[in-house]
């Protein structure tokens, strides 16, 4: 395969020769990083024409900004009547193609369209023949700045990788820690869809309803066909109303857990799309973006990674892989997981399981193809070591953890990641034991070891955050949660921790894991070295000693003056939430003095004293150092 980000677009324009279309396409708010839609008139078809639409047809367009010359090479999609979410239709001669642009200013669009036995597989330039209609024509439209704020993704740009362990939005440079519910994890099998999984006799009793936040929907939020929808919607305004900002979805589980999700027409054809279908999904996730809210898009599980092609990328999974690419890519905060529970790791796959040069291929296809570049991750399944390095091109991982070892697991592959030579984000987005996990509020209402072991195991770690799995052995669990609302507890208590870094803007994107800084064996460290120090305390901190590090010890190479001063300590209640408050002792200092024993050390490790309460039950302690106002 060729690379087709700028390469090929860049051909394109040269090649095509285009004519300027006499009337635009062009629909949406014109500004930087919204959706602006183009709408072809294309030939007459439909889902089940002989000449399969979605296979023998491919419909590319370039977007360039006229100022930087910056290119994007944007896949369309047949989009029958062009209000098939509304219409249900099967058939018509709209195609489109999404585009969501980095920049204002000015922008010109070129259009090309072929067609051939299976072109739309093809990523040669000149595969197939021209198809006529919008082939070869171009135009041009202006783009203004956004004025979205808040929550709104629009107004922060998109969630790119800054090359190290973490997400940096691009238009407001913010940096991104998530939490959110990874379950149920067949959210898109949902009544109010168009489609034939409702009654095609596999496992239509898991169908859900989502009725239990209908009360959530509020007026003025989108719903389709009269009123559906509202419930769903209404699931993503809770999570949104907790101070979440992610949510986690397979988009196909064909011979899986529950079997009714998939972007196909039926359960047996897996080269022909649902339109009406994706046109809702599509209705879903804008809302979600809007809300402030991460998609996590788990493209198959265990169960079905062979069903297409076998587990390698060949005709089917390119199409199913460009077809969501095409209706969904224009999002802006969001990760492609290419599979969950992925490899040959366990017996008795239903499907061909994947081996190692499949799983680098999936990762290939989408770092190739994807004009956006977004984040590529993959699950538990066959160990990683095949996907190290910068050749791969792997972004990270979304792993499943026990909560006793999630701390100790993230730092590992954080760890190896980096000594091959391409820093890995890591998510912690499934949690041990599986049979309960994260259980309802109702079974138990503190959550001490999801809150101590992987939500700030997980974060004092490096990890760039945790979606929640519910386990297969509760109620509301993994497959029949229908209600968010069971875990309402503990969506506090994830929303402590954001609050936590947000709020006292720490800078963990600069800091790494530093567990030997500290003299308390049940817990954590995450440091940035002479400046800021996160400590998680599972029960009580009353003999804690940190040590700054001073020229004598662990941090040598970065100078005796970054560790001397003045540093003050704050205690965090992870259980409540609120301000850091004042312990014992409120400050601390390094003045570098060597001690007893001569290693310059003995100065550097200091008592952090008492917490203001409980000094039984679990703290964050937060040090940071006292800096001189300039003169």
């Amino acid at each position: 395969m060729k690379p087709l980000l700028l390469l090929l677009s860049s051909c394109l324009l040269l090649a095509s020769a285009p004519t300027v279309a006499t009337a635009t396409p062009v629909s949406g708010e014109l500004k930087t990083w919204h959706k602006v839609t183009l709408d072809f008139a294309g030939p007459e078809t439909s889902e089940t024409d002989a000449y399969n639409p979605f296979t023998h047809y491919r419909l590319n367009v370039t977007f360039t900004h006229a100022a930087s010359g910056r290119t994007f090479l944007v896949p369309g999609y047949f989009a029958a009547d062009g209000n098939a979410g509304e219409t249900s239709a099967v058939s018509g001669s709209v195609w489109r193609a999404h585009f969501a642009p980095d920049a204002p200013g000015e922008w010109t669009w070129s259009a090309q369209f072929r067609k051939g036995r299976f072109v739309a597989a093809s990523t040669m330039l000149l595969a197939g023949e021209p198809a006529g209609f919008m082939d070869g024509k171009s135009g041009t439209f202006t783009i203004a700045p956004s004025n979205k704020t808040g929550r709104d993704f629009r107004a922060h740009g998109r969630l790119q990788h800054d090359g190290g362990h973490y997400l940096r939005f691009a238009g407001s440079g913010v940096y991104f820690l998530k939490q959110g519910p990874d379950a149920p994890e067949n959210f898109l099998s949902y009544a109010d869809f168009d489609g034939t999984f409702h009654q095609d006799g596999k496992k239509d009793n898991l169908v859900k309803t989502w009725a239990a936040h209908l009360r959530d929907w509020q007026n003025g939020d989108p719903m389709w066909q009269g009123g559906k929808g509202k419930a769903m919607i209404g699931a993503l305004n809770y999570i949104a109303s907790k101070g979440l900002n992610s949510v986690s979805m397979l988009t196909m589980n064909i011979e899986g857990d529950d079997q009714n999700v998939f972007p196909f027409t039926d359960y047996h054809t897996h080269d022909r799309y649902d339109v009406s279908k994706l046109d809702q999904w599509e209705i879903v996730f804008t809302h979600a973006q809007r809300l402030g809210l991460f998609l996590h898009f788990k493209l198959t599980e265990m169960e079905s990674q062979g069903l297409l092609d076998h587990g390698s990328v060949g005709l089917k999974t390119m199409v199913y892989y460009r077809e969501m690419l095409a209706r969904f890519g224009h999002h802006l905060a969001l990760n492609w997981n290419l599979g969950e529970e992925n490899g040959e790791w366990v017996t008795n796959h239903p499907t061909t399981p994947m081996n190692p040069d499949q799983r680098r291929a999936m990762v290939s296809w989408f770092r190739r193809n994807d004009p956006y570049q977004h984040p590529i991750v993959i699950h538990n399944g066959l160990p990683f070591t095949d996907l190290l390095g910068p050749d791969v091109g792997l972004t990270g991982l979304s792993i499943q953890i026990d909560s006793h070892s999630c701390n100790e697991v993230v730092q590992h592959w954080r760890r190896l990641s980096v000594a091959a030579g391409r820093p890995w984000i890591i998510a912690n987005d499934e949690q041990g034991p599986a049979n309960f996990a994260l259980p309802p509020d109702d079974i138990d209402p503190a959550h001490d070891l999801s809150r101590q072991g992987s939500l700030w195991g997980a974060l004092l770690a490096g990890a760039w955050g945790n979606e929640w799995y519910f386990g297969y052995k509760n109620p509301h669990s993994d497959l029949t949660c229908q209600d968010w609302r069971t875990r309402d507890k503990f969506w506090d208590q994830a929303r402590h921790a954001l609050d936590f870094f947000g709020k006292n803007k720490i800078p963990f994107w600069r800091m790494n894991p530093a567990n030997e800084l500290i003299s308390h064996r049940n817990g954590y460290c995450l440091a940035l070295p002479g400046d800021t120090y996160v400590i998680f305390l599972k029960s009580g901190g009353t003999k804690t000693i940190l040590n700054l590090g001073s020229a004598g010890g662990l941090y040598t190479g970065l100078g005796k003056e970054r560790f001397l001063g003045t540093y003050e300590i704050r205690w965090f209640d992870p259980r409540n939430g609120g301000d850091p408050r004042s312990g014992s002792i409120t400050t601390i200092t390094n003045t570098g003095n060597t001690g007893e024993d001569g290693d310059g050390d003995n100065n550097a490790r200091q008592f952090l004293g008492q917490p203001p309460s409980d000094p039984d039950r679990d703290w964050v302690i937060l040090v940071r150092k006292q800096h001189q106002a300039p003169q």
